[in-house]
């Protein structure tokens, strides 16, 4: 995934004793009143803006998802849709939380993206976790989804972006209370593959598991013929990327109920890994029959939206 970088909508912010600082604002937006979504998890992310809206969109334009993801927040603090999140009053975050909250869709913000290398900078897992639950909690967002993409700390299968993230995911819980605020991870599909001598995803999956809700899996940008059948997404991988379909995963240890079927809206969305919406239906509800039902996940909006979703749950999960 790609944060833009909108320049326009950039927050001041200063660090203070390697803490970052954000801006007071009033935090009186009322109680949170939805819980984590249980499966199937039907997830879009909003990095991309878009001219004339003031905050995300009305919920008519994303009927038929559950969780809409604000992107992103960096290390730096939050820039993109997640910025515009907090340039907006206190009431109109409050119009659009009840909105949102009464159609059953999660507003939540997600972490890091392409451009934020965190544990190659040499950051505090610690630090980075509390500033984080900071910004989740004084704006009252649903919680947290972790785009980690920290390619060269994964690649040097050292154990350095494993223990990063295991220490991340478990200060992220300290606060973020399972049950009450939702925290999922979205890693590239071949993450999952058995090759990595440090054991990748496995290994967080093994150390920090069961404190994620689920996982968006990127099943794309990993080639131009990966995962783009039905075979190779669900069942049977290619040998660049071993044992790294959806089931493949699963009987690798991975729960079956927490992997998301992530997937772009567009060609232009992403690099490669595209299904139109006709032949993605028909994989999902291939999975379905298998005993799949996690969810769908998408990036992005507006380029996936309502009719997009209803075109890829018609055959497993007509609403």
């Amino acid at each position: 995934m790609v944060s833009f970088m909108l320049s326009s909508l950039l927050s001041v912010f200063t660090v203070i004793g390697g803490v970052l600082s954000v801006p007071l604002v009033d935090t009186t937006l009322s109680a949170r009143t939805i819980a984590p979504p249980a499966a199937p998890r039907f997830v879009i992310y909003s990095d991309e803006w878009v001219d004339g809206e003031d905050g995300p969109p009305d919920v008519s334009e994303v009927t038929g998802y559950n969780v809409f993801a604000l992107s992103f927040w960096l290390t730096t603090g939050p820039v993109d849709q997640a910025d515009e999140w907090t340039l907006i009053d206190n009431a109109t975050r409050e119009s659009y939380l009840t909105s949102y909250h009464d159609a059953g869709i999660s507003l939540i913000v997600s972490a890091f993206g392409s451009t934020d290398t965190p544990t190659t900078d040499g950051l505090d897992p610690v630090t980075v976790a509390n500033n984080l639950s900071a910004f989740v909690m004084e704006y009252n967002l649903d919680g947290v989804d972790i785009d980690y993409e920290d390619f060269d700390a994964m690649n040097a299968e050292n154990g350095s972006a494993e223990t990063w993230l295991t220490t991340f995911t478990e200060t992220l819980r300290e606060t973020l209370t399972q049950g009450q605020y939702i925290l999922t991870h979205a890693p590239v599909a071949p993450w999952f593959s058995t090759s990595y001598t440090s054991g990748a995803y496995l290994a967080v999956n093994m150390n920090v598991g069961s404190l994620i809700d689920w996982y968006n899996v990127q099943f794309y940008n990993q080639g131009t013929t990966e995962y783009t059948t039905c075979t190779g997404l669900l069942t049977e991988s290619s040998t660049t990327w071993p044992n790294t379909s959806l089931f493949q995963i699963a009987e690798a240890g991975v729960s079956l109920d927490k992997l998301v079927i992530g997937k772009p809206a567009t060609t232009a969305d992403a690099t490669n890994g595209y299904m139109n919406t006709t032949l993605l239906a028909e994989c999902v509800e291939t999975a379905y029959e298998d005993g799949w039902d996690a969810g769908v996940m998408v990036w992005e909006f507006p380029d996936a939206a309502a009719a997009w979703i209803e075109a890829v749950r018609a055959l497993a999960f007509p609403e």
